[in-house]
C-alpha cells in the first residue's frame, strides 16, 4: 500500500510537471506571441486572456469541491488536463473567439484541477507522510518553470521577430507535453479504504448500485459545499482574514506581474536587441530558481523556528522593493503597453541583461517569501477550518491577479510598480498586526 501511494504521488507530480511546463511557458510568452501575429483578424490580448483565466478560476473554486466529490479526483484531473491542452492548442492556429473561449474553460479547469490535486494528495498520505509527499509534488511542479523556458531561449535567441513556423513548432511541442501530462493521470491507481471496497462475495458486485452510490455521493457533496460556503462567509467577517486580505491581494498583483508582465517587458526592450526574445525564456528559468530556493530555504526556516514569519515576510517585501526599483531604472516605461514588438521610451539606465535577470530571481524569491508565510499562518490560525481559509486565500489572490492582468495592457510600468509598492507595504503591515494578535492570544492562554 505504501509503495502504491508513493507511485501515485510521483505520477501526480509528473502529470503536473508536463501540464504546467506547457501552461507556464505559454503564460510567459503569450503576450509577446500575440503582438507578433501577422493576422489582421486577431484582436485578442494575452493580458486579457490571463485576466479571464484568473477571474473565472476565483469563482469556480466555490463549485470545484462538489464536482470532485461526485466524479472523483482522477477523472476530474484528466478532464481538466484536456481543457489545459485545448488552451495551448489555440495558439497553433489562433482566432479571437477560440482564444477567449478556451480562457474561460481553462479557468474552470484550473479550479477543478487544483481541488482534485489536493484531494488526491491527501488520499495518498497520512500524518507521517504528508510533508514528504507534498515536498515531492512541489519539487516536480517547480521544475515546470525550467524546461519550456529553456527551449524558448534556444529557439528565440537572436530573433527579432517570431515567425508563424516558429510559433507553430513551439505550441505543437507544448501541446504534446500537455497531452502526455493529461494521459499520465490515467495511470493513477485507487487506494480506497477497506470500508469502501465492500463487495458481495457471492455475486462479486458492489453492495450498492452505481446509481445509488453516485446519488449519495452527490447529496453529500452538495451538503458539504453548503456548509463550507457558510464557513467562508463567517471567516470573511473575522478580523484576521480582513487584515490578511491585503497581503493576499498583493500576492495576486505580484503573481500577475512576474508570470505574464515582466517577461513581456524584457522581450519588448529595444536595447536588448536580438537577445530580447530569448531572454524571456532565461528570465522564466531564473525566476523559477528563485521560487525553488525560497521555498526550500524558508521551509527550513519555518521548521527550525529560528525566524518569525514576520521576518520572512519583511525580507520578501525588501527583496521585491529592490527588484521593483531596479526594474524602474532598467526597463523602459512603455514596455508593458507598447503595441509594436519593441519599446520607444528610454529608461533611466542603459538596460542591463544582468540586472534584468537579477530582478527575475528577486521576484521569484520574494514571491516564495509571501506565499510560504501566508500558507503557514493560515494553517496555524485555521487548523480546524483550513479548507475554507485556503479557499478565501485563492479567491482573493486570483481576483486581484485578474484585475492586474486587465490593467497591465494600459498602465505604464511606473504606475504598475507604484501600485504594487503601496499594496505590498500595506499587506506587510497587516501581516505584522495579525502575527502580533496571534502571539498575544497565545501569551494569554499560557497565563491562564
Amino acid at each position: 500500500m505504501a509503495d502504491l501511494r508513493i507511485y501515485n504521488v510521483v505520477i501526480l507530480g509528473l502529470g503536473f510537471l508536463f501540464i504546467f511546463t506547457a501552461f507556464t511557458t505559454c503564460g510567459n510568452i503569450e503576450q509577446t506571441i500575440v503582438k507578433s501575429l501577422d493576422n489582421d483578424t486577431f484582436t485578442g490580448s494575452g493580458y486579457h486572456s490571463l485576466g479571464i483565466i484568473y477571474g473565472i478560476f476565483s469563482f469556480s473554486n466555490l463549485l470545484a469541491p462538489t464536482v470532485v466529490a461526485i466524479i472523483g479526483p482522477q477523472f476530474t484531473m484528466f478532464f481538466s488536463g484536456i481543457l489545459y491542452s485545448g488552451y495551448v492548442a489555440v495558439f497553433i492556429t489562433p482566432s479571437t473567439w477560440s482564444f477567449y473561449f478556451t480562457s474561460v474553460l481553462i479557468g474552470i479547469g484550473a479550479a477543478m484541477l487544483w481541488t482534485a490535486q489536493g484531494h488526491f494528495l491527501v488520499e495518498n498520505s497520512d500524518a507521517s507522510t504528508i510533508n514528504r509527499n507534498t515536498g515531492m509534488f512541489w519539487a516536480l511542479l517547480q521544475c515546470s518553470m525550467l524546461f519550456g523556458n529553456l527551449y524558448i531561449y534556444f529557439d528565440w535567441n537572436g530573433r527579432m521577430e517570431i515567425s508563424d513556423r516558429s510559433r507553430k513548432t513551439i505550441f505543437i511541442g507544448l501541446l504534446v507535453t500537455s497531452v502526455l501530462g493529461t494521459l499520465s493521470f490515467l495511470a493513477l491507481r485507487k487506494t480506497l479504504p477497506p470500508e469502501e471496497e465492500m463487495l458481495n462475495e457471492e455475486e462479486g458486485q458492489p453492495l450498492l448500485s452505481s446509481r445509488m452510490m453516485y446519488k449519495q455521493r452527490a447529496n453529500s457533496a452538495v451538503q458539504d459545499a453548503k456548509s463550507e460556503f457558510k464557513t467562508i462567509l463567517q471567516l470573511l467577517k473575522t478580523k484576521t482574514i480582513l487584515l490578511l486580505s491585503c497581503c493576499m491581494a498583493y500576492s495576486g498583483l505580484e503573481l500577475s506581474f512576474y508570470s505574464g508582465v515582466y517577461g513581456t517587458c524584457i522581450g519588448a526592450t529595444t536595447e536588448f536587441g536580438a537577445a530580447a526574445k530569448g531572454l524571456i525564456g532565461i528570465s522564466g528559468i531564473v525566476l523559477g530558481i528563485g521560487e525553488i530556493v525560497g521555498g526550500g530555504v524558508f521551509g527550513l526556516v519555518c521548521k527550525n523556528n529560528r525566524f518569525r514569519r514576520t521576518s520572512v515576510v519583511f525580507l520578501g517585501m525588501v527583496v521585491h522593493f529592490v527588484a521593483f526599483y531596479l526594474i524602474y531604472l532598467n526597463i523602459p516605461d512603455d514596455a508593458p503597453v507598447v503595441l509594436k514588438t519593441s519599446t520607444l521610451n528610454k529608461p533611466y539606465l542603459t538596460p542591463s541583461i544582468s540586472i534584468a535577470l537579477l530582478c527575475s530571481f528577486l521576484l521569484g524569491l520574494g514571491d516564495s517569501c509571501f506565499n510560504t508565510q501566508l500558507y503557514s499562518i493560515l494553517g496555524r490560525v485555521y487548523a480546524e477550518q483550513s479548507a475554507p481559509a485556503f479557499a478565501i486565500f485563492k479567491f482573493i489572490q486570483s481576483i486581484f491577479a485578474a484585475v492586474a492582468f486587465f490593467y497591465s495592457g494600459y498602465l505604464l510600468l511606473t504606475w504598475q510598480l507604484l501600485i504594487m509598492v503601496i499594496l505590498g507595504f500595506t499587506g506587510t503591515l497587516c501581516f505584522f498586526m495579525v502575527e502580533r494578535i496571534q502571539n498575544f492570544s497565545v501569551d494569554l492562554q499560557q497565563e491562564y
